[in-house]
This record gives structure tokens, sequence and C-alpha cells, in this order.
């Protein structure tokens, strides 16, 4: 909804649903208070503002990375009567903001029945390949001289059904990304300014800087005590999921420019990037399902969990189905485990862009706005010389 803003005629301006409305309201209290300034880069955002706006909340919504530092430190969380939240407050509008900044935007409904969108692609994929290898092969149990699954699937042919699926979802993300970018962006900044800006945005999203609670000590999960593990166990998945990313291309560059085709031998650059990345994509996705089970109930919200789940589910499973793959290639058992593998690999690439990989995405955009927000003059004290 949208009403004209009486102060320029034309011009809509957008009416807050209840999740902005309750962050707007936070907010103010925090503003007041500013106890928890130190804690991470929502609190000096918010301190650059006098009024928040739908543009300012989906930016500092996005900014938070729901270590819940700030809600075992507030004063005003519940029982106080004014109950506030604010990891939990933060968690629906990103929500909100993937499904309204999705693109096609029919398709941002998905975020909202997550775990079932992750279920049903997951066994769709499946049955696809499984149907695909028993007509392929004839019998689901043959073994491949050498290990070789290309003679089960010509390399032509899944380059094409992963690259197409693969370039949409990266197209969905980048229209997405920039639609919230253009929404919620600053004005524009000297260019040495935003290359420093891009330099430091990249820094704290590869350390992970604000899972640190704000001192250092790491963030909240079951209780008061500090931790560092969803920190590490946030790298683990990380560096796992770029490590798989560049075995597959270094795959690729060796079969189109030195004609060497797959398999690879193990002590290969591609299948020890592979081995280790999925590795870090085991110990991950099973440490942050571990906390994610033991997580205090009022950090972030509850009803988001099916699709954190289902996402840490998905990528675990996919890891452990391309190592046993690797494990078990030269025997009887490739084209079952090829086309488990292919089945998860391809249900992870439909939902990409409608799952919980997209708070990666959006929150380095924020990331990046912070760091160029922070080298302008403050507007407040700008506005009292």
């Amino acid at each position: 909804m949208q009403l004209f803003d009486p102060q320029a005629p034309g011009q809509l301006i957008p009416v807050l649903n209840l999740e902005e409305s309750e962050v707007q309201r936070q907010m103010t209290v925090c503003n007041a208070c500013r106890y928890c300034e130190g804690f991470c880069a929502v609190f000096p955002a918010m301190t650059r503002r006098l009024e928040f706006s739908q543009a300012d909340i989906h930016y500092l919504a996005n900014l938070c990375h729901n270590c819940g530092a700030c809600l075992h430190a507030c004063q005003y969380a519940a029982p106080h009567e004014f109950e506030i939240n604010v990891p939990k407050a933060m968690a629906k509008v990103r929500l909100d903001t993937y499904a309204e900044y999705a693109w096609p935007q029919v398709m941002g409904k998905l975020y909202r029945r997550n775990g079932l969108t992750l279920a049903l692609a997951s066994g769709a994929g499946l049955a696809l390949f499984l149907c695909l290898t028993l007509l392929a092969m004839g019998n689901l149990f043959t073994a491949m001289p050498g290990g070789n699954f290309y003679g089960i699937f010509p390399h032509n042919t899944l380059a094409l059904m992963f690259g197409a699926v693969f370039g949409f979802a990266v197209l969905a993300l980048t229209i997405g990304v920039r639609r919230f970018w253009r929404n919620v962006s600053p004005a524009d900044a000297p260019r040495q300014e935003k290359t420093a800006a891009v330099l430091e945005a990249t820094a704290n999203v590869a350390q992970l800087k604000y899972l640190d609670g704000g001192h250092g000590e790491g963030c909240n999960n079951a209780d008061d005590q500090f931790t560092q593990w969803r920190r590490r166990f946030h790298h683990f998945t990380f560096y796992g999921f770029m490590l798989c990313f560049a075995a597959t291309g270094v795959a690729t560059l060796y079969h189109f420019l030195l004609d060497w085709s797959a398999p690879y031998p193990v002590l290969s650059l591609p299948v020890m990037l592979g081995i280790t990345g999925g590795l870090g994509l085991l110990i991950g996705p099973a440490g942050l399902l571990w906390l994610n089970l033991r997580r205090h109930p009022e950090h972030g919200d509850e009803n988001q969990k099916p699709m954190d789940r289902g996402f840490i589910a998905l990528l675990f499973l996919v890891s452990a189905s391309g190592l046993a793959l690797l494990a078990f290639r030269d025997t009887t058992a490739l084209g079952l485990l090829l086309a488990i593998h292919l089945g998860l690999v391809m249900a992870f690439f439909l939902t990409m862009p409608y799952s919980k990989f997209a708070h990666g995405i959006f929150r380095s955009a924020a990331l990046l706005k912070y760091s160029i927000e922070k080298r302008q003059p403050n507007p407040i004290n700008a506005g009292s010389d």
C-alpha cells in the first residue's frame, strides 16, 4: 500500500506493514537508549537516523546478523513492557524483503512455504535423474569403466541442463538484489570512497565480522554465554561452498581448454578442491543444524526454522552424496549415487534464488551500503550545524 506524500506532490510513500512498523518502533527505542551501539553495524547505522523509512528498515533488517547479543544485553526485553527483541523483529522483515524483491515477483511466495518447496524440488530432482539413469543404463546397478559417469550422462547434456538452471538462478538473484540496492542505496559517493568501501565490505563478508558479537567473543545461541561456533560453522559452510565452486570451475577449464575429461585422479586439483570443499560442507551445515536445534526460542523468527533447516539439510546432502559418489565411482553403485547427487544438486540450483541462500547476497549488499554510508558526513550532525 502507498500514499501520496503531502510534501512532494505526485510522489508516493510506502505504508509500513505490521513487521516493518514493529522494527520502526523498536529502533526508535534503541535510538534513545544506544546501549548496544558497539555490538554490530546495525546500531551505528541506526544512529545516523532520527526517523526510519521503509527503505531504512529493509536496509537495517538485512544488516542484522541475528547474533542475539543485543537481545541478551537489552534492559527493555521481555518481560519489560517495551518487549524489545531486535533479532526477531529484523528476521521477520528480512523474509518480507526476500519475497518483495524476488524475481519473478510471483516466485517470492515460495519463501512463505520454503520447507515444502525444498522437499518438492528435491523429490522432483531425484525422480528425474533416477528415471534418466535407468533409461540411459538399462540397469541402474552397472559399473562404468574407470568410474566414467559421462558414460551415463554425456558432458554436454549435463552442462546444458545445469548451466541453464544455474544461469537462471544467478539472473534471478542479481535482479532481486539490484532492486533491493536501488531502494536502499545511498547518494553517490566519491570514487575513492566507493573503492575503499567495497574492499572493507568484502573483508567483512569474508571474515563474518559481525558474528563476533561486537566484542570478539562471539554471539549468543542458547543462552547468555558467548560462542564462536556459529561463526566457525558459517566459515566452514561458506568456504566449503566456494571450494566446491572452484573445483567445478577448474574441471570446466580442464575439459574445454586442455581437452582433459573427467573422471580425474584423486590427487588432481579439481578432486582435491572438491574433497576439501565437500568436507567443509559436511562440517559446517552439520554444526549449524546442531546450533539451530539448540537456539534460544526468542532468537529470530520461529516460523522460518523450516526454511533454515531445509536449506542446511540440502547443503549437507549435496556434499555427502558427492563424496559418496567419489568414493564408490568404480563400483556398481555409480549409477544410483550419480542420480541421487545430480537430483540434489538440481534441487539446490532450482531453489537457490528462493531459499536461505539469498540471505548472504542481500546481507552483502547491506554491508556494502554500510561501508559507503559510514564514510559520508552524519546527516544528523550536519543538520545541527
